[in-house]
């Protein structure tokens, strides 16, 4: 992905300065907070973090290396991309004027609009504030552990956050919310995997705009996001972590339907193309 030399975000915020590593420090009610809203609003890798480090810790400040500052960097350009792509695509497909979220980053654990949240749960967008957050070493657990590496696989997750912010704009992050909650469990997981598929089907759609606009992408970029949709897809992730596969316990999608819907925005670059919920009449 060619982004050097190109213009960053001012919707950043960087706490990884005064981070701490682990869960420490937010007991296990905030724990379990922490994955009630990785749930159904992020990429929950918690299935393949194993056990989550508990107990107090100190915060300290620290410096950031140049490797994390060149990550900074990075999200920030590709933050910067989704603005110019759906302050484009948004008023055109849907008469909608898109305000743009803020990206917080943050190393271990960070307080949020939504509540407390760990780097275990993965990246994550908090509807109640618009702001994403994301601990950035999540990035070396995809390459690491889930062997999905790349700067364009570490765009598509920002991008996948980014279109629930688009789905908040649009009212449809909010319906869905209350139909889950009325919902029984099963149907619940249902109409979550749902809203995470549109997400993808609208980061293939920043992908395809990305590409016209700004000439973006290069050989092997689209691959490295198809790899990453499938390497967080429930099967995968349960699979991964010595898990039987359940369907039934889904709540972000099969790598299979992962894979296709981020495609199907990529190809179509529409947003009626990402109506993952029409067949069920929502």
């Amino acid at each position: 992905m060619q982004w050097r030399g190109r213009r960053g975000s001012r919707n950043v915020e960087d706490r990884r300065g005064m981070g701490v590593t682990g869960a420490g420090g937010i007991g296990i009610v905030g724990v379990l907070l922490v994955l009630a809203v990785g749930y159904f609003l992020g990429i929950d890798i918690s299935p393949i973090m194993g056990s989550m480090e508990q107990g107090s810790q100190t915060t300290e400040q620290r410096e950031l290396t140049p490797e994390e500052q060149e990550v900074g960097q990075f999200m920030s350009v590709v933050l910067a991309d989704t603005e110019e792509v759906w302050g484009k695509v948004l008023p055109e497909q849907a008469g909608v004027e898109y305000v743009s979220p803020q990206m917080v980053m943050f190393s271990g654990q960070a307080q949020t609009g939504c509540g407390g949240a760990s780097s275990a749960m993965g990246p994550f967008y908090c509807p109640n504030d618009q702001k994403l957050y994301l601990d950035t070493a999540f990035f070396d657990t995809m390459q690491q552990r889930m062997g999905a590496g790349g700067d364009f696989a570490f765009a598509y997750v920002v991008a996948h956050e980014v279109g629930h912010h688009v789905q908040n704009l649009l009212g449809i992050l909010g319906q869905t919310m209350q139909i889950r909650q009325q919902s029984s469990q099963a149907d619940a997981n249902y109409i979550s995997v749902l809203t995470e598929l549109q997400a993808d089907c609208f980061a293939g759609i920043w992908a395809r705009q990305a590409n016209e606009q700004f000439g973006t992408i290069e050989d092997g970029d689209v691959e490295e996001a198809i790899n990453a949709a499938n390497a967080v897809g429930d099967d995968t992730l349960m699979q991964n972590a010595g898990q039987a596969v359940r369907p039934d316990k889904f709540t972000h999608g099969s790598s299979q339907d992962r894979m296709t819907w981020f495609k199907r925005g990529f190809t179509s670059g529409q947003l009626a193309q990402c109506n993952t919920f029409k067949e069920v009449g929502l």
